[in-house]
């Protein structure tokens, strides 16, 4: 399982110092959470500061951005031409779902879709061809800290089926991505339900333990 740090969580003061320990550590994909005050109350980063992170950071890591904006059709290439690898956008914020996917795919990024936790899976049973991620709200975006939705589990597994039999029928593979609440003691059996990439806040970047070590926890729970 890839286990993305959500760079949100980290310390923003001194955030490329905070991001270079979760690479030393081993961690190589980052998960930026882009608010724009807009489609989510919160308001985070763009552009700039993720050129700025890419730079620090160097190519070696993959930047997977979550764009939580209402303008994702009119700015993702801005943030393909800051550094980032992947493009996820939410279905209820964007008009031309398969356009915008397929748009994102042309400019060399991979693509996905997210999906909030009242957000039915068959909003995206169209595009899933075209994707390459879905990432599964665990928890209600915009705020960090809050708790996970159990409810979540049973959404993951009938993406996982629905992956499955497109890849059975000669269809491409897709990540499933989960975001929300997950830590060392849910991580288990979050995996069993068929989730291959996790993104993890504050069970990596807290005061109890450094990065190194809250790492190594979780994937000694992944054993």
């Amino acid at each position: 399982m890839i286990i993305a740090p959500s760079v949100l969580t980290a310390d923003l003061s001194n955030l490329a110092e905070s991001c270079k320990k979760a690479v030393d550590a081993g961690l190589n994909w980052m998960h930026l959470d882009v608010m724009d005050g807009n489609f989510v109350p919160n308001l985070t980063f763009g552009p700039p500061v993720i050129r700025s992170l890419r730079k620090a950071l160097g190519d070696e890591v993959t930047f997977d951005a979550h764009l939580m904006i209402s303008n994702a059709e009119e700015c993702f290439q801005d943030y393909i031409d800051a550094g980032c690898n992947h493009i996820s956008v939410h279905v209820e914020a964007t008009t031309h779902l398969h356009r915008l996917i397929t748009a994102i795919r042309s400019a060399g990024a991979s693509a996905g879709v997210v999906l909030n936790p009242s957000t039915p899976l068959t909003e995206i049973l169209e595009v899933l061809p075209e994707l390459d991620l879905v990432l599964v709200m665990s928890v209600n975006p915009g705020f960090g800290g809050q708790s996970f939705i159990p409810t979540v589990e049973n959404k993951i597994r009938k993406l996982k089926q629905a992956i499955d039999e497109q890849v059975k029928n000669g269809g491409r593979e897709v990540t499933i991505q989960i975001d929300g609440g997950v830590k060392a003691f849910n991580i288990k059996e979050i995996q069993s339900w068929g989730v291959t990439n996790a993104v993890v806040g504050s069970g990596l970047f807290n005061n109890k333990a450094s990065v190194a070590q809250n790492y190594a926890e979780i994937l000694k729970a992944l054993e």
